[in-house]
């Protein structure tokens, strides 16, 4: 059974996701920027693993390209959290540069397979 280190990764980023998640329900009283960003960053790995049993190569492209929107996503709740003084720089810091990484690994998984499908 091969790992996939992109699996593994966006499963950690949603674990993070849902427990800054529950902290700014719990702790900030705040719902529905929390449920956007618990929507978009848990959506990223959930459509990573769904492609996993994609019907073809296109459809693997076209799963991980939504990955990669719900990443871009994540990315501007994050901002806007910060903005508006709901977490601080460094939960910001950690959840972006975690993000960036995500995003890195799926552009790179995309276009090594749009290569392959043009071969």
């Amino acid at each position: 059974m091969s790992k996939s280190i992109l699996k593994d990764k966006s499963y950690a980023f949603a674990v993070l996701v849902v427990k800054l998640s529950q902290l700014l329900v719990n702790e900030r009283k705040e719902n529905v920027l929390s449920n956007q960003f618990l929507r978009s960053g848990t959506a990223i790995g959930a459509l990573i693993r769904e492609a996993e049993f994609a019907q073809s190569k296109a459809d693997f492209v076209h799963k991980m390209s939504i990955s990669l929107k719900e990443a871009n996503e994540t990315l501007y709740w994050l901002d806007l959290l910060k903005d508006t003084g709901y977490i601080h720089e460094d939960a910001h810091q950690l959840h972006v540069g975690f993000n960036k990484e995500l995003v890195a690994m799926l552009v790179s998984s995309i276009k090594t397979t749009k290569s392959n499908i043009q071969k």
